[in-house]
This record gives structure tokens, sequence and C-alpha cells, in this order.
């Protein structure tokens, strides 16, 4: 059968795979997979996937598939008990709440492990000796249980306001939950009965990890009072189970997360920076280690300019809490010699391995894919993982550990086979599901290539260009440049459903990582630091100019989108040029005068750009002059405007003014505002059939203006 060119609604074909557990025994992979149903609802189920080798048991298949939840709307955390025979996970298949659920792999029904009131929650770890549970609760606010809600209806009462006293009283993509906080819980195995250990943080934000004899947990969270104000503080406290919580005496600030306890039990590797004037995670996020008794802290990637906390932006990943709460990889090997961890570069995940003797790092997988480790079999010779690259959905994976370390390669520069690297076979991913490959094998995709241009102060971008399907050399074609948000954040080689679906209506799709991207060493990403519009502008003008060069670019029928901070870049392209025929500005910052004070992350005084988004001409001077609107009056471009008026993150008031500028002075503009339901991440994981609308109206402005 012909290939034919994808298209918006394929997006409903799609798998979305995360959260990949392997087993103790490594003989099984545990994942989450999550598709849309007939109904326009995201099912997420856990499945595993038998791993091969020669210790597997003759009954059982290399690649053989075993579905543990049906049905399911809200599973998720799955969890292999240490010993390997029962496996936890959180569901909200007994609503109004999420509980915890306990199967065993030998079979059998899962049984509801927990019986928390109404509320949420947030990660789940096991204790080493397999008898308790540790996770993240937050119990819902009696006025907005389904309890109390049902209660108003029948009695015909009014929607209770919020009444709020602290500045963290929402989030985008969790909504509004006022003074109420996740805690850390204890659940007793055996009987299913919880008990509160720990709720000190002014957030509810923690990340934790057993102590290794099971007697308590180390628990980062901030130690400042008001953290959304102060300058980031974040500590390790050790919480025993019987006892009173201390913190571990650190003698640095700044950021710490994803603390993971060493198997000997005397030390904590965790991820975080030692910068406390860095809110918004400019400065690198680096490997540390410290005594769980307290003491000096020691970074263990000092000599390495890599940050361990990025991932590669796309509408394809299925985004997952990582054990224990953090949010990127730390797991030791099981003799304690070294830590593995993940390494965003270039537009690439790969897998590294850091000596705790001496900080020097070995590239475990390399190459210009997402290699997305996780966590590791007891003895330390296999890691699950989750593994795709720009023409391929992210599938089940596992890794081999099993080769000595000093085979790995050892230079500071992950590569791929292109440049001489890989990694080699014994370290690559090796893909044990194929979810998307019957759907992925009969389109017409279009691969990306790659293109390093030369912008100002020698600074070197890296681009990349994907050919319209149907591309015929002879004629010149529609070109949208497509501006990654953040900023500190990269695109790269992942699979994206948006690019493709352009390249398929005919057009060449451009994106880059202009600076202040992550991926290119701590200087290239501080470039922009108080200062959009500057050195990132430098970097957009150059791939912009070589659009304009391109000789099967058709330069006159250009256009530029993007969204959150791409929306911002959008908005400052539009008012500083004229290269671009049409534009689209997506969920995006315009004024920081207003954004900085009614997102759910505020604008720190005299914080990330200086100034303040309030007071008198002086105090305002540098958060105006980073606002496109300070810059509107030079607009002609024709402008479609998306934005969802639940997004608490950039608020859609921010497009309601580009809207209102843009109307003003004449301009052709076209405003699609998405439902409160929806919220910043809606390209990404909002509802499906307005995900399919979104991409209608960008498909249909572009084929207005472009052609």
């Amino acid at each position: 059968m012909p290939k034919r060119p994808i298209r918006a609604e394929d997006l409903l074909a799609m798998h979305f795979l995360g959260d990949a557990q392997i087993s103790p025994d490594g003989r099984r992979l545990l994942f989450a997979k999550r598709h849309v149903n007939e109904k326009n609802k995201y099912v997420t189920n856990l499945y595993s996937v038998d791993v091969p080798g020669a210790d597997a048991p003759a009954a059982a298949k290399a690649g053989s598939l075993r579905q543990w939840t049906q049905g399911e709307a809200g599973v998720g955390l799955g969890r292999w008990s240490p010993d390997g025979r029962r496996i936890a996970f959180v569901s909200g298949r007994e609503k109004p709440s999420a509980q915890v659920f306990v199967i065993d792999t030998d079979g059998g029904e899962a049984r509801k492990l927990t019986s928390f009131p109404e509320g949420a929650i947030g990660s789940l770890l096991w204790s080493p000796d397999g008898t308790k549970i540790a996770v993240t609760f937050r119990e819902t606010h009696p006025n907005w249980t389904e309890k109390a809600k049902k209660e108003r209806e029948e009695k015909g009462l009014s929607t209770p306001p919020w009444e709020i006293d602290t500045l963290w009283y929402r989030l985008d993509g969790d909504g509004y939950f006022g003074g109420q906080r996740y805690a850390v819980y204890v659940v007793d195995v055996a009987t299913g009965a919880h008990s509160l250990l720990y709720d000190k943080d002014p957030l509810g934000s923690y990340s934790f990890d057993w102590l290794r004899d099971s007697s308590g947990l180390v628990v980062a969270h901030s130690d400042n009072k008001d953290p959304l104000l102060e300058k980031p503080n974040d500590q390790l406290f050790l919480v025993p189970l019987k006892g009173k919580a201390k913190r571990i005496k650190c003698d640095t600030k700044g950021s710490k997360g994803s603390p993971k306890v060493s198997p000997d039990g005397k030390w904590v590797a965790y991820l975080g920076s030692d910068a406390p004037d860095d809110p918004w995670g400019v400065h690198n996020t680096r490997l540390w280690l410290l005594p769980v008794e307290g003491g000096e802290a020691r970074c263990l990637t000092a000599e390495h300019d890599f940050c361990l906390d990025v991932l590669v932006l796309s509408d394809t990943l299925f985004g997952f809490v990582a054990d224990g709460g953090g949010s990127g990889l730390v797991q030791w090997s099981p003799d304690g010699e070294r830590v593995y961890v993940s390494v965003g570069w270039h537009g690439a995940v790969n897998l590294a391995a850091v000596s705790v003797a001496d900080g020097s790092l070995a590239w475990v997988t390399q190459g210009r894919h997402l290699a997305m480790g996780s966590n590791l079999n007891a003895d330390g010779t296999r890691m699950a993982a989750l593994w795709g690259d720009a023409t391929h959905l992210l599938e089940a994976a596992w890794i081999d550990l099993s080769g000595a370390p000093s085979s790995f390669l050892r230079d500071d520069r992950p590569r791929g086979k292109e440049e001489g690297g890989g990694g080699g076979d014994s370290h690559r991913p090796r893909v044990l599901t194929s979810f998307n490959g019957e759907l992925l094998g009969s389109l017409k995709l279009s691969a990306p290539e790659e293109v390093w241009l030369e912008s100002t102060d020698g600074a070197r971008v890296q681009a990349w260009v994907m050919a319209p399907i149907g591309f015929n050399e002879k004629k010149k074609h529609p070109a949208v440049l497509e501006i990654h948000g953040g900023p500190h954040g990269q695109y790269g080689w992942a699979f994206f459903h948006e690019f493709q679906l352009l390249a398929a209506q005919g057009h060449f799709v451009v994106f880059s990582n202009p600076r202040g991207s992550k991926g290119y060493g701590e200087a290239f990403c501080a470039a922009i630091r108080g200062n959009w519009g500057d050195k990132d502008w430098d970097d957009v003008q150059a791939v912009t100019r070589w659009m304009q060069h391109h000789p099967h670019v058709h330069p006159g029928r250009m256009g530029v989108m993007g969204g959150s901070y791409g929306g911002y870049m959008t908005n400052w392209v539009v008012s500083h040029t004229d290269a671009f025929r049409a534009a689209i500005t997506d969920r995006c910052v315009f004024n920081w005068l207003s954004a900085g004070g009614n997102s759910d992350f505020p604008l720190n005084k005299d914080g990330y750009f200086g100034g303040q988004a309030w007071g008198d001409h002086a105090a305002i001077k540098p958060v105006w002059e980073q606002s496109p609107i300070a810059h509107f009056d030079r607009v002609k471009t024709p402008m479609l405007v998306i934005h969802s008026e639940g997004d608490l993150r950039c608020n859609v008031e921010q497009s309601d003014q580009v809207f209102f500028v843009l109307k003003s002075k004449g301009i052709e503009a076209r405003y699609v505002r998405y439902p409160a339901s929806t919220s910043h991440g809606m390209s990404r994981n909002g509802p499906p059939d307005l995900r399919l609308h979104r991409l209608g109206e960008i498909v249909a402005w572009w084929e207005k203006w472009l052609g």
C-alpha cells in the first residue's frame, strides 16, 4: 500500500509511552501507555513487556506484552516492589479520589491499598524492605469536594470564593488549590493505613528517597518561608519514621532535587545548583554528593558544561513524575562507584555515568535520539528506558549496562554515528515495543536535516529543516519558522506531530535553538538572562536570513510561529522585521507589566529581568523594555492569536492585548480563545478534539497567507 502524508487526525491513532520501570530481576519492563478513546478521552494503562536474556524462564517469550490495568483514565506511577512480586500504582477508578492499588505479579485482581480522603497523589516510592510506601498527597479543600459541590447544587447555593493568603494558590495544569498543600505520607503495605510524616515545605513541593534501612527518608524542599519571593534555597532534610526531622547540614544554597541515597547509605546524590540568584534555571543543573549526616557538598560534574535536567520539547511526549517526585535522572550503580544521569545536548538526550571518585563522565548511549533512561534492576546490569527520534514516537526499551565502564566513550561531547560516535552496540537502547510501528510505517514523514549557522559574537546556532512532502527541487516552497518555548529548553531529535503536519501541507519547517536554549553550555543559556530580544533575536535573524537565501524557499512566503516564550519571540519578531508574510502567536507573553503579577510563578522584584512589574518609571523600565507591546507600533504582519482561558502560566489577557493592538492598527487578525478547561499545555495535553481544532486553525492560516 502506498504511503500517505500525515494528517491531524493521526494524533488520535498514536500511542504515547512513558515512565518505564524495569523489574528487580531485569526480566520485565513496566510502562504506562496513553491513547485517545472513542469518547475523546485520554486513556492510560499499565503494560509490561518481557526483556530477552539467557536467564529468562523458558515460558517467557522475549517481547511478549501483558496489560495490567483496563479502561483507566487516571492510572500512573506503576512501581515494582523490591522483591518484584507486586506492582503498586495510582488509580482514580474509585471516584472521587485517587488511591494506591497493588496487584500481584503472578496473577489476580488489583486491590485498593489506601483510603485517602478526596485529593491527589503526586509521587510514590516503595521502602527498600517492601513494607511501606511513601507518597505525596494533597487533600481537596472542603469547599471543592464532589460532596460539597453536590450539596450546593441541591440547595441552590452559589459557588464559594477562594480565600487566599499566599501567592502559591494555583499552578498551570493543576488548577486552583488555595491553601492546600502536598505532604509526605507513609502507607503500611500490610494494612493500607496511611500516616502523615512530613509537611514543612510552604509550597508542598517535595522530592525524596528512602534511607537504605527503611528507617526514614531524605527529603528535598525549599528552606525559605516564602519561596516565590525569595532567592532559591533548597535543602535536604533527614526525616525518620520515628523521631524529629532535621536539616542535613550543607554549605550551599540554590536548587536541590531528585535525592538518591547511596547503596551503602552514607551519601546522598542530588541534582542542583549553587547559584542562589537563579530562579529560572539559567545555570546548569549539576550532580552533587553530600554525606547523609551532613557536611561539605561536592559537585561531581563541575568540570562538565552540561545541564542534567533537560528534555527535548515536543507535542508527543507523555510527561510523568520520576521516583520520589524528582525531575531528573539520578541512579546509583549497585557498587556505589558511579551515578547514572541524563544529559540533554545539541537536541538529543543521552545517558551518561559519572564516577563518584573523580567526577569523570562516560557516555553510555550516544546518538541523535531521545534515549531516556530510568531505574536499574537489582544487579545494575539493565536499565529501563524509552527510545525515540524525529521519525519515531517513543517506545519501551532497555539498556544493557553489563559492559565495564572503561569501555564507554569518555569525551565531553555526545556524538551521533555520523560523527564517529554511537556509543557501541552493547549500550544502544534495545527497543521492545512497536505500538506505533504500523501507523508510522504507512506515513510519508519528513526527516529533519541539521544545519549550523553563524550568528553574532562568534555564536553557532543549531537549526533543522524539514522538507515538504511532495518537495519539487524545481520550485520554491513556502516555509514556517517555529520558535520554542522556555526559553531555557531545546528543540531537537524528537517526533513532533505539528512539524510533520506542516511539512505534509507543503511547507518547509525550520526550527532552531537560539541563545537562551539549553544543550549548549551554561554561557549559551545565560546569554539572554534579563535581556530577551537581544542575542536570541540575533540568532533568529541568522536563521531568517538562511531561510531567505535557501534555494528552495520562497522568501515572500515565509511565516513565523511559536508558543509561550516562542509566542513572546514571535511578537518580538513581527515588531522588528517585515520578513514574514504572516505569524501565529500562541499562549504568549506580550506585556511583562501585567504578566509579572498574573502568572502562577510571579516575576520577582530585581530578579531575572531586574526592576519590577510595578512602581515608578525607573522601577518598571527594565521590565517594560522587555515587553513586545512596547514595540508593537511598528507591526504590520497579519497574525493568528491562540490562547487558553485556563492558562495559569501566561494569562489569557496577554493575547487579549495582542488582539486589541492589532485590530486598533487595522491589521488583519484572528483570535482563537480556548475554554477554561484547557491550560498552558493545551497543544501537548489538551482535549484531543481541541488539539485537532487548533491544528486546523494553524493549517488554514498558513494556507491563507502562504498558499
